[in-house]
C-alpha cells in the first residue's frame, strides 16, 4: 500500500505532501509503534521535532 501513497504524491498535484515514518515507543508495552502521515512539505521538521 505503501508504494500507491508514494507514487501519487510524485505526480502533479501531491509534490508538496511528503509521507513521514515516526518511530515511538509504547509506554504500556514497552513495544514500538509506527505512526505513518502525510503532511505538508514544510512541516517536516516540526513533525519530527515534537
Amino acid at each position: 500500500m505503501a508504494k500507491k501513497t508514494v507514487a501519487t504524491l510524485q505526480k502533479g498535484a501531491g509534490k508538496g505532501y511528503a509521507k513521514v515514518v515516526k518511530v515511538e515507543k509504547s509506554p504500556k508495552t514497552g513495544a514500538y509503534v509506527f505512526k505513518e502521515e502525510v503532511i505538508p512539505n514544510d512541516d517536516v521538521k516540526s513533525y519530527f521535532s515534537k
